[in-house]
């Protein structure tokens, strides 16, 4: 048998304690310093028993207890098992933003509270400390008044004063309507040349270097003309793919982690990041900030594109991830769930015409 460290490690201090994390399966541990000379040790595959020499001061039955223990806790991987494969996978994938984009994998599945429970959490920070300040303002700085922002009347201001997230949903949605708001939000609108990449596309919100790592997945629930259960949306075609069927309005408040609200609406739009393209151009971890910041460009549009058509938009960022890309059938290390948005029709209002 031949052992090697995880490639998914951190090595940190909370107060006085050394602590191992793996942030690929979210374990984390106290730990004294030998612990650290042996996952440095087992750099490279090596049989356990060759430790014993490396470390003499040491029993073999105590050091195969630390060995048991740091496997036990997936500090440590068995060469040709599942979790080596899977620990050597993500390390390929990511070596050019690891360790600092770990934060991604770190904060995976993070457990969520009940409305109950959130709602006495809250409370709690409220009694604890006053909430820092809603703006900033230099008092002392000199002050020129600005002209007027614009006339109201006209259709984008309109649309942008108009949107809001909504919580609460009536009737059905028409294929017409999700199809302009893929279209309008993920669709390819144009292509670019840029030597020596070739044509680049176009599309309605900015990517870095029009990489465009964003992918949507419709999930149908009340689609005039589709039926119920995943679809992937071909953004460079104008068309659905579909994936499979799924008890829609379950899923929808499993995959935004028990909003229960979500079951009323319409469809919600699983959006995910297909990592390789950005990575492949920009190799150093802070582009992961890049992918972040395009998929708040697409749902800011997304939710733009939703209110011209009279419809009630909605985004979490709180999703069960691993869930959501399991039934997508993606890997959750090159392409993984970043964002969730939701749509139906406003309560008391007419389903759209557009």
């Amino acid at each position: 048998m031949l052992m090697r460290r995880a490639r998914t490690l951190l090595v940190a201090w909370r107060g006085p304690q050394l602590v191992l994390i793996n942030y690929r399966t979210h374990v984390s541990a106290s730990t004294e310093p030998d612990a650290v000379r042996i996952l440095h040790f087992f750099e490279s595959w090596k049989p356990p028993a060759d430790l014993f020499a490396f470390m003499p001061e040491f029993s073999p039955s105590s050091l195969r207890a630390g060995i048991r223990q740091l496997q036990e806790n997936s500090f440590l991987v068995v060469k040709g098992t599942q979790a080596a494969e899977r620990d050597a996978g993500l390390e390929r994938a990511w070596a050019e933003w690891l360790p600092h984009a770990s934060f991604h994998f770190a904060t995976k599945d993070t457990p969520f509270l009940s409305a109950t429970q959130a709602a006495r959490l809250l409370k709690r920070y409220v009694a604890e400390s006053p909430q820092p300040p809603r703006a900033k303002s230099y008092p002392h700085a000199p002050r020129i008044v600005l002209p007027p922002a614009g006339d109201s009347g006209d259709e984008f201001v309109r649309v942008l004063m108009a949107r809001k997230t909504h919580r609460e949903y009536s009737g059905s949605v028409s294929l017409g309507a999700i199809s302009k708001l893929l279209y309008y939000t993920w669709g390819v609108t144009g292509r670019i040349e840029a030597p020596p990449f070739g044509q680049l596309f176009h599309k309605t919100s900015p990517s870095g270097g029009a990489r465009h790592p964003g992918e949507v997945y419709l999930l149908a629930m009340r689609v005039e003309g589709l039926s119920q259960g995943l679809y992937h949306y071909d953004a460079v075609h104008h068309r659905l793919e579909r994936l499979r069927s799924v008890p829609a309005r379950k899923k929808a408040v499993s995959y935004a982690a028990g909003q229960e609200f979500l079951q009323d609406a319409a469809a919600v739009f699983l959006m995910t990041a297909v990592f390789p393209r950005t990575m492949w151009k920009y190799r150093f971890a802070r582009a992961y900030r890049v992918v972040l910041l395009d998929a708040g460009h697409l749902c800011q549009t997304f939710c733009l594109v939703a209110t011209w058509l009279g419809l009630a938009p909605f985004c979490t960022a709180a999703l069960k991830d691993s869930e959501i890309e399991k039934d997508l059938g993606i890997d959750g290390v090159r392409e993984s769930a970043l964002y969730l948005a939701a749509v139906g029709v406003p309560v008391g209002k007419a389903r759209s015409k557009r």
